[in-house]
Protein backbone atom coordinates (compact mmCIF):
# COMPACT_ATOMS: atom_id res chain seq x y z
CA UNK A 1 0.00 0.00 0.00
CA UNK A 2 3.19 2.19 0.68
CA UNK A 3 4.03 1.75 -2.34
CA UNK A 4 1.39 2.17 -4.80
CA UNK A 5 0.90 5.20 -2.62
CA UNK A 6 4.83 6.69 -3.47
CA UNK A 7 4.15 5.50 -7.11
CA UNK A 8 1.26 7.67 -7.10
CA UNK A 9 2.50 10.90 -5.75
CA UNK A 10 5.39 10.41 -7.52
CA UNK A 11 3.49 9.76 -10.85
CA UNK A 12 1.44 13.02 -9.68
CA UNK A 13 4.47 15.51 -8.93
CA UNK A 14 6.70 14.12 -12.93
CA UNK A 15 2.85 14.74 -14.27
CA UNK A 16 2.70 18.25 -12.79
CA UNK A 17 6.72 18.85 -14.07
CA UNK A 18 6.11 18.33 -17.26
CA UNK A 19 2.47 19.77 -18.25
CA UNK A 20 4.43 22.96 -16.68
CA UNK A 21 7.11 22.19 -19.75
CA UNK A 22 4.46 22.01 -22.28
CA UNK A 23 3.58 24.78 -24.46
CA UNK A 24 0.59 27.09 -23.74
CA UNK A 25 -2.20 26.01 -25.44
CA UNK A 26 -5.84 28.64 -26.02
CA UNK A 27 -9.22 27.83 -28.23
CA UNK A 28 -11.06 30.28 -29.39
CA UNK A 29 -14.12 30.49 -31.05
CA UNK A 30 -14.83 32.22 -34.17
CA UNK A 31 -18.44 34.04 -34.52
CA UNK A 32 -20.41 35.68 -37.67
CA UNK A 33 -21.45 38.77 -37.36
CA UNK A 34 -25.01 37.75 -36.41
CA UNK A 35 -23.20 35.58 -33.13
CA UNK A 36 -22.81 32.17 -34.55
CA UNK A 37 -20.12 29.83 -34.23
CA UNK A 38 -18.38 29.47 -37.60
CA UNK A 39 -15.22 27.47 -36.20
CA UNK A 40 -12.33 27.06 -33.94
CA UNK A 41 -9.00 28.09 -33.56
CA UNK A 42 -6.30 26.37 -31.78
CA UNK A 43 -3.45 28.21 -30.91
CA UNK A 44 -0.16 26.14 -29.48
CA UNK A 45 2.74 28.51 -28.09
CA UNK A 46 5.74 27.00 -29.68
CA UNK A 47 9.74 27.41 -29.20
CA UNK A 48 9.63 30.10 -31.59
CA UNK A 49 6.30 31.45 -32.22
CA UNK A 50 2.98 30.43 -32.38
CA UNK A 51 1.38 27.18 -34.38
CA UNK A 52 -2.79 27.63 -35.39
CA UNK A 53 -5.09 25.16 -36.29
CA UNK A 54 -8.07 26.57 -37.83
CA UNK A 55 -11.58 24.58 -38.71
CA UNK A 56 -14.25 26.70 -40.59
CA UNK A 57 -17.80 25.32 -41.06
CA UNK A 58 -20.15 27.55 -42.86
CA UNK A 59 -18.69 29.90 -44.46
CA UNK A 60 -18.37 31.36 -48.09
CA UNK A 61 -16.18 29.11 -50.45
CA UNK A 62 -12.96 30.21 -51.99
CA UNK A 63 -9.51 31.78 -49.99
CA UNK A 64 -10.09 33.92 -47.13
CA UNK A 65 -7.35 36.66 -45.54
CA UNK A 66 -6.49 35.75 -42.35
CA UNK A 67 -5.30 38.06 -39.54
CA UNK A 68 -4.22 38.89 -35.51
CA UNK A 69 -5.94 41.85 -35.16
CA UNK A 70 -4.92 44.28 -31.82
CA UNK A 71 -7.32 43.98 -29.46
CA UNK A 72 -9.34 41.04 -27.99
CA UNK A 73 -12.64 42.77 -28.65
CA UNK A 74 -15.62 41.13 -31.43
CA UNK A 75 -18.47 43.15 -29.78
CA UNK A 76 -19.32 44.91 -32.91
CA UNK A 77 -20.84 43.36 -35.94
CA UNK A 78 -18.66 44.36 -38.37
CA UNK A 79 -15.45 43.40 -35.82
CA UNK A 80 -13.82 47.14 -36.09
CA UNK A 81 -13.85 46.83 -32.26
CA UNK A 82 -10.63 44.33 -33.02
CA UNK A 83 -8.80 47.28 -34.50
CA UNK A 84 -6.01 47.29 -36.84
CA UNK A 85 -3.35 44.26 -37.79
CA UNK A 86 -0.72 43.73 -34.59
CA UNK A 87 1.94 45.41 -36.20
CA UNK A 88 4.91 44.30 -34.01
CA UNK A 89 7.35 46.89 -32.37
CA UNK A 90 8.96 47.81 -35.84
CA UNK A 91 7.11 46.66 -39.16
CA UNK A 92 4.00 48.37 -39.71
CA UNK A 93 3.75 47.85 -43.68
CA UNK A 94 1.28 45.02 -44.45
CA UNK A 95 2.06 41.54 -46.65
CA UNK A 96 3.55 38.63 -46.16
CA UNK A 97 5.19 39.21 -50.19
CA UNK A 98 6.05 43.00 -49.46
CA UNK A 99 9.52 43.52 -49.94
CA UNK A 100 9.72 46.45 -46.80
CA UNK A 101 9.03 43.22 -44.22
CA UNK A 102 5.50 42.38 -42.64
CA UNK A 103 3.44 43.09 -39.55
CA UNK A 104 3.10 40.85 -36.60
CA UNK A 105 0.01 40.04 -38.03
CA UNK A 106 0.23 38.92 -41.17
CA UNK A 107 -0.98 35.44 -42.13
CA UNK A 108 -1.44 33.12 -44.77
CA UNK A 109 -4.78 32.97 -46.42
CA UNK A 110 -7.56 30.43 -45.29
CA UNK A 111 -9.58 28.04 -48.39
CA UNK A 112 -12.98 27.10 -47.74
CA UNK A 113 -14.32 24.58 -49.71
CA UNK A 114 -17.68 24.49 -51.83
CA UNK A 115 -19.44 22.55 -48.55
CA UNK A 116 -18.23 25.40 -46.49
CA UNK A 117 -15.54 23.88 -44.36
CA UNK A 118 -11.77 24.80 -44.77
CA UNK A 119 -8.97 23.94 -42.20
CA UNK A 120 -5.48 25.69 -41.92
CA UNK A 121 -2.54 25.00 -39.93
CA UNK A 122 -0.19 28.13 -39.78
CA UNK A 123 2.73 28.92 -38.50
CA UNK A 124 3.67 32.80 -36.95
CA UNK A 125 7.57 33.22 -35.85
CA UNK A 126 6.60 37.09 -34.62
CA UNK A 127 3.70 36.25 -32.24
CA UNK A 128 3.69 34.81 -29.03
CA UNK A 129 1.01 33.87 -26.72
CA UNK A 130 2.96 35.13 -23.63
CA UNK A 131 5.15 37.67 -23.40
CA UNK A 132 8.25 37.82 -24.81
CA UNK A 133 11.12 40.68 -26.27
CA UNK A 134 11.35 39.42 -29.21
CA UNK A 135 7.85 38.85 -30.28
CA UNK A 136 4.15 40.87 -30.03
CA UNK A 137 2.24 39.31 -27.35
CA UNK A 138 -1.12 38.32 -28.43
CA UNK A 139 -2.58 37.66 -25.21
CA UNK A 140 -1.02 41.46 -23.73
CA UNK A 141 -3.38 43.54 -21.59
CA UNK A 142 -6.30 44.16 -23.81
CA UNK A 143 -5.95 40.60 -26.03
CA UNK A 144 -5.84 39.82 -29.15
CA UNK A 145 -8.26 38.47 -32.25
CA UNK A 146 -8.39 36.21 -34.98
CA UNK A 147 -10.10 38.18 -38.00
CA UNK A 148 -11.25 36.23 -41.30
CA UNK A 149 -11.84 38.42 -43.83
CA UNK A 150 -14.25 38.40 -46.92
CA UNK A 151 -11.54 37.87 -49.82
CA UNK A 152 -8.44 37.14 -50.22
CA UNK A 153 -4.94 38.81 -49.19
CA UNK A 154 -3.08 39.89 -52.01
CA UNK A 155 0.03 39.72 -49.32
CA UNK A 156 1.14 43.05 -50.63
CA UNK A 157 -1.45 46.04 -50.98
CA UNK A 158 -2.00 48.63 -48.37
CA UNK A 159 -3.53 48.32 -45.77
CA UNK A 160 -4.82 44.87 -45.60
CA UNK A 161 -4.16 43.41 -48.87
CA UNK A 162 -7.83 43.54 -50.23
CA UNK A 163 -9.12 40.85 -47.75
CA UNK A 164 -12.44 43.37 -47.28
CA UNK A 165 -15.06 42.92 -44.44
CA UNK A 166 -14.14 40.84 -41.92
CA UNK A 167 -16.76 38.10 -41.83
CA UNK A 168 -15.68 36.30 -38.02
CA UNK A 169 -13.97 37.19 -35.47
CA UNK A 170 -12.48 34.72 -31.96
CA UNK A 171 -10.81 36.74 -29.11
CA UNK A 172 -7.46 35.58 -27.58
CA UNK A 173 -7.69 36.81 -24.63
CA UNK A 174 -5.67 39.25 -22.33
CA UNK A 175 -3.03 37.41 -20.16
Amino acid sequence: MRYALAATIATLFATAAWAADEPANLRIELRNSSGASVGTASLAQAPNGVLARIELKGVAPGWHGLHFHEKGDCSKADFTSAGGHVHGKATMVHGLLNPDANEAGDLPNIFVAPDGSGQAEVFSTYVSLGSTAAREALADKDGSALVIHANPDDHKAQPIGGAGARIACGVIPAG
